[in-house]
């Protein structure tokens, strides 16, 4: 599954919303204007950040920041296409594994379930299956690392594929790395990440001890709008699940709840939540960006007595122009998060539903995560092995 295309900056995802309707919609929404005051903002937000209001020009200095990170992100891409192509005749590890440090299946972690997850959430389907091989993709000059895979996956009856940032410094025998999850929207490729500055923006982060050393894996989803929903014969949930456990096996992560984010924007904010709402023992952070909510409210009720009892931090954004999803509910709905138990955060920024409104709030988004992690990430229990 080819994972590179170079997508317009100022494309606008105009998603076919299918069965879906905006509850709230036209109603007056109690908005929270301005994020926490410690969220850093490229470029500057624009206030008030209400309907109407244009985003903020982004410096000077900014601008030539964007342009070499496109350069750059233009060479991984394309070279991406060109190691997927390949992995796809791949089948299981090679010796590429040694050289990134992947673990040989002995070693591997049963599933990486905490022991809450465990008692609760059966041994997945990606506990059977063989460890893809991870394909170095590049290596920038801060010393991180692009790598990429692709595995026949059972969620999906097919082939599934995700990209992997590996931070600077990265070792595989010496530390173990929280992680980072993060689904697209929809048409959208896992590339479109690396398009906007991630891999640039979590070396900045990570140099300045901003956030700790962190993997993220960037999924390849399918296309429409149910792109993270069981759709057409193929369970994007679960394979968003298999993915996560094959992570865990696969590379030195902390197997833990509190290690594990998940973000995501447009359907894939939709996904994020979804899947952390419908799998609550296996994700600690999550974030939607310039998502929505719609049919979750019951599963977040449901969910009421675990994010009471394990806690769960959340930032939910929307875009004040955005004509595709709705801002107005992503205030309300923290609210709900944070009535069950979470720390939550709900905010409209000025944008439309596009990349450069993502991009603006990249930082801001990373940060948050980071932070996150770093207060739920802790050394990985000695495994038992036995006999």
């Amino acid at each position: 599954m080819a994972v590179a295309v170079k997508t317009s900056r100022t494309q606008v995802w105009m998603e076919s919303l299918g069965d879906w309707s905006w509850p709230g919609t036209g109603a007056a929404a109690a908005v929270e204007v301005l994020p926490p005051a410690w969220v850093p903002t490229f470029p500057p937000r624009a206030e008030p950040a209400i309907a109407g209001v244009g985003t903020a020009h982004a410096p000077d200095s900014w601008r030539r920041q964007r342009a070499i990170a496109r350069s750059a992100a233009w060479g991984v891409l394309l070279a991406a296409l060109a190691v997927l192509c390949a992995a796809l005749a791949l089948d299981g590890p090679r010796s590429v594994e040694r050289s990134l440090g992947i673990r040989p299946p002995a070693r591997a972690a049963a599933s990486g379930l905490s022991r809450a997850d465990a008692s609760v959430a059966p041994q997945g389907p990606a506990a059977s299956l063989a460890l893809p091989a991870l394909t170095p993709v590049s290596q920038d000059a801060a010393g991180s690392s692009i790598v990429a895979a692709s595995y026949t996956s059972v969620a999906l009856h097919g082939r599934g594929s995700f990209i992997v940032y590996l931070p600077p410094g990265y070792d595989s025998t010496i530390r173990h790395y929280p992680v980072l999850y993060l689904l697209h929207g929809n048409d959208q490729l896992a590339g479109a990440f690396l398009e906007i500055g991630l891999q640039s923006q979590l070396d900045r982060l990570i140099a300045s001890h901003a956030i700790p050393p962190m993997i993220a894996v960037m999924i390849q989803g399918g296309r429409g709008a149910n792109n993270w929903r069981p759709y057409d014969g193929r369970n994007y949930e679960s394979y968003v699940v298999e993915v996560q456990e094959l992570i865990d096996r696969a590379l030195p992560t902390v197997p833990e709840r509190g290690a594990r984010a998940i973000a995501g924007d447009s359907m894939g904010g939709f996904g994020a939540m979804d899947i952390t709402l419908n799998h609550p023992y296996r994700f600690a952070t999550v974030e939607s960006w310039l998502g929505f909510f719609n049919g979750l409210e019951g599963q977040l009720r449901a969910d009421r007595p675990v994010i009471s009892r394990l806690g769960l931090h959340a930032f939910v954004y929307g875009g004040a122009e955005d004509t595709i999803a709705d801002p107005s509910e992503d205030a309300p709905f923290a609210a709900e998060l944070r009535a069950a138990g979470a720390v939550a955060h709900g905010t409209v920024y000025p944008g439309g539903h596009s990349l450069e409104t993502v991009e603006a709030h990249l930082t801001g988004m990373l940060l948050f995560a980071g932070r996150a992690l770093a207060r739920g990430s802790k050394p990985p229990r000695p495994a038992t092995v036995s006999r």
